[in-house]
């Protein structure tokens, strides 16, 4: 899937860019269902919901971005109940 934004055709592997992985992120994983990834920086949260859905074939119901202090954005993806996000991490390889 391709997302036009202001006549830009973005694609789904240049909005998401890697996930992020640690303590917190783990911890993130198993409490609450969530995931990090770092993003293109002009990436909507509507835009990176769409790509997270196409890419692992699961169900988003949040996302949340913050810039961090090197100015990279991150989006904090929340999961539905019926998507583990410990499913993904794996396919991904983070565990």
């Amino acid at each position: 899937m391709s997302i036009n934004s202001k006549n830009k055709t973005i694609g789904q592997f240049e909005i998401i860019r890697y996930p992020l992985s640690g303590e917190k992120t783990i911890r993130m994983m198993e409490a609450h269902n969530k995931l990090i990834f770092a993003v293109k920086q002009s990436a909507t949260k509507p835009q990176i919901k769409g790509a997270i859905q196409d890419m692992f074939r699961a169900k988003v119901t949040c996302v949340h971005t913050k810039i961090t202090p090197r100015g990279e954005k991150q989006a904090i993806v929340t999961f539905a109940k019926e998507t583990p996000a410990i499913d993904i991490a794996t396919t991904l390889g983070l565990m």
